[in-house]
C-alpha cells in the first residue's frame, strides 16, 4: 500500500507488467490517493487486513502502536544483510524508532524547499526575484491586485496553498517552511537549554500572522483549506495563482503542464528561488529529513522469518540499480533515453507511453527507496534535453548548496516519545487544527496560544520531558 499522487496504474499496464517481470513475482498494490493517505493508514492499522508492506511515517503515533503492539517486524539487525535497503545509515537513523528501524526508507534530497514562481507575471508587475518574506508579500499583493495575466478582470491571487495531510509539524507543508523562514524550530529546537517544539515559540506566532495577514487580505487561493495536493499545480498553470512553496522538484511538473499549453513561451514562465529570508535579512532554511516514509513489513501476512527474508530480497532486488530506474525512470528506449547522464523523455506522443510516464511519476516512483525524483540516487536524474529543464536542474544544485548553509536540523528525528505513540493521534490535531482555525479566523491569537496550553496539559508536557530525555540518551 502506498501513495498515489494521480490515476492508479492497471495492473495490466505496461510497467506493472515490467515490475512483475523484473521481480519474478506477482506483485498486488493498494493506491490510495495522497490526501486521504494519513486516514487510510490509520484504518488499515486498525483492521485485521494489513498488506505485506506498507508505506508509513515510522513517526506517526498509529504506527508507532502497532509496532509497539508487535504488529511489523524489527528490522534493526536483518536489514544490515541488505546493502541496498540500509543506504545512509544516519539516515537510517533518522527513519528509525529510538533506534529501532522498522523497513526501508525512501531516499529524498536533505534540502529541497523552494519557491516556484510565475516568471511572466513577475516581469508583467514590474518585481524582482523575492530575497524576503516581506518581498514574497509584495509578489502576492501585485499578483491579486494588478491583473498580471493581462486579461481585464481581478481573477488572480498570489499564494497557492493545498489543504495539508497529515497532522504534525514534521510534514514540511507551506505553512512549516514559513515558520522555519522565521526563526522557528524545524519541529523542535533549543530553547534555553531545552528542546521546545515548533509552536512554543514567539517566531511560530510571528509567522501564522504573516500568512493570516496574506489570507485576510485575499492573496492566497480562497480554497486553501480544502484545495486537494493532487490539485496543486492547476491554479498555477490556469492563471489563477503565481507562487508555490513546495519541493524544489514540482518546478518540472509545472514546466510539464506548461509545455503542453505553449511550447514556445514555457521555459518563460516558471522562476524557482530557494528558500527566503525574514523581514530583518536573517535566513533560515528548512531541510529535510533525508527520507519520506519507510517500507513497513506487517507480521500479519509475513509470519515467519523464511518469509521474512524472501520479502526483504525481494525489496532489496526493488532497490537495485535495475529496479530503481524501472521505478523512478521507466523502460529505457520506451519512454526515456539516457543523454549525459540524466534521463531524457521520449516518444510522449504516444497516448501508450504517455501512461507508461503518468504511471512511474505519479505512482510507482513512490515504491523507490534509493531513488527518487530530485536526487537522482542510484536511478537517473529525468531531465528533458530542453534549456529550461536543464538551467533548472544546474540552479537546484547551486541553490540546494546555498541553502544548505543555512540549514535548521530537527535534532529529534531519530526519537519518539512513548507519550507521543500513546497520545499523538489525539494530541497532535489540536495545534495543527488550531492553526488553520486561527488562520481562517475562527480563533484569536490568544486562542490559539490556549490551544497550545492545551496540548502541554493534555499530554505535552510529557512529550516534551521525554523527547529531551531521549536525545539526551541518544547522543551519550
Amino acid at each position: 500500500m502506498t501513495q498515489l499522487y494521480g490515476t492508479a496504474p492497471s495492473p495490466q499496464g505496461e510497467l506493472h507488467q515490467a515490475v512483475e517481470k523484473f521481480l519474478g513475482k506477482k506483485i498486488k498494490v493498494t493506491w490510495v490517493p495522497n490526501a486521504d493517505y494519513q486516514e487510510k493508514v490509520n484504518v488499515t492499522l486498525a483492521s485485521d487486513d494489513i498488506p505485506d508492506v506498507m508505506v508509513v511515517d515510522p513517526k506517526s503515533p498509529a504506527f508507532g502502536r502497532a509496532a509497539e503492539a508487535g504488529a511489523f517486524w524489527d528490522l534493526t539487525e536483518k536489514i544490515k544483510k541488505y546493502p541496498n535497503l540500509v543506504g545512509d545509515p544516519k539516515v537510517l537513523l533518522n527513519s528509525s524508532i529510538n533506534g529501532k528501524v522498522f523497513g526501508p526508507y525512501r531516499i529524498r534530497p536533505q534540502l529541497r524547499s523552494a519557491v516556484m514562481i510565475r516568471k511572466d507575471w513577475l516581469k508583467e508587475v514590474g518585481l524582482e526575484a523575492p530575497k524576503t518574506t516581506d518581498d514574497l508579500y509584495e509578489i502576492a499583493k501585485a499578483f491579486t491586485k494588478k491583473d498580471p495575466d493581462g486579461d481585464g478582470k481581478n481573477d488572480t491571487y498570489g499564494l497557492i496553498i493545498p489543504k495539508w495531510p497529515g497532522t504534525t509539524f514534521a510534514a514540511s507543508s507551506p505553512f512549516n517552511v514559513i515558520d522555519v523562514w522565521f526563526g522557528a524550530p524545524n519541529n523542535w529546537g533549543e530553547r534555553d537549554g531545552k528542546l521546545v517544539p515548533e509552536f512554543d515559540t514567539p517566531e511560530f506566532f510571528e509567522a501564522n500572522r504573516f500568512m493570516k495577514k496574506m489570507i485576510d487580505e485575499g492573496l492566497v487561493n480562497p480554497d486553501w483549506n480544502t484545495l486537494d495536493t493532487a490539485k496543486w499545480n492547476d491554479p498555477f498553470v490556469q492563471d489563477k495563482g503565481g507562487i508555490i512553496i513546495d519541493v524544489d522538484v514540482r518546478t518540472t511538473q509545472l514546466l510539464d503542464l506548461l509545455k503542453e499549453q505553449d511550447p514556445k513561451t514555457y521555459g518563460d514562465k516558471v522562476l524557482t528561488v530557494g528558500n527566503l529570508s525574514r523581514p530583518d535579512g536573517k535566513k533560515f532554511s528548512l531541510p529535510f529529513s533525508g527520507y519520506k516514509d519507510i517500507l513497513a513489513v506487517s507480521k500479519q501476512r509475513v509470519r515467519t522469518e523464511a518469509q521474512l527474508d524472501e520479502l526483504l530480497k525481494t525489496l532489496d532486488k526493488l532497490a537495485s540499480k535495475e529496479g530503481q530506474i524501472l521505478l523512478s525512470n521507466g523502460i529505457e528506449g520506451r519512454n526515456f533515453k539516457v543523454e549525459d547522464g540524466v534521463a531524457v523523455l521520449i516518444n510522449q506522443d504516444d497516448p501508450k507511453v504517455k501512461q507508461l510516464q503518468d504511471d512511474v511519476d505519479k505512482a510507482f516512483i513512490q515504491l523507490g527507496t534509493q531513488a527518487s525524483t530530485g536526487t537522482g540516487g542510484i536511478a537517473y536524474e529525468r531531465v528533458p534535453p530542453e534549456a529550461p529543464y536543464r538551467k533548472d536542474l544546474a540552479e537546484r544544485k547551486e541553490r540546494v548548496a546555498e541553502d544548505l548553509k543555512t540549514a535548521v536540523w530537527d535534532p529529534s528525528l531519530p526519537v519518539i516519545s512513548p507519550t507521543l505513540v500513546a497520545k499523538g493521534a489525539t494530541l497532535n490535531p489540536i495545534v495543527t487544527d488550531a492553526r488553520v482555525k486561527y488562520l481562517a479566523g475562527q480563533l484569536t491569537e490568544e486562542q490559539l496560544k490556549a490551544e497550545v496550553k492545551r496540548w502541554y496539559d493534555g499530554g505535552g508536557t510529557q512529550i516534551a520531558q521525554e523527547t529531551n530525555d531521549l536525545v539526551s540518551k541518544l547522543g551519550q
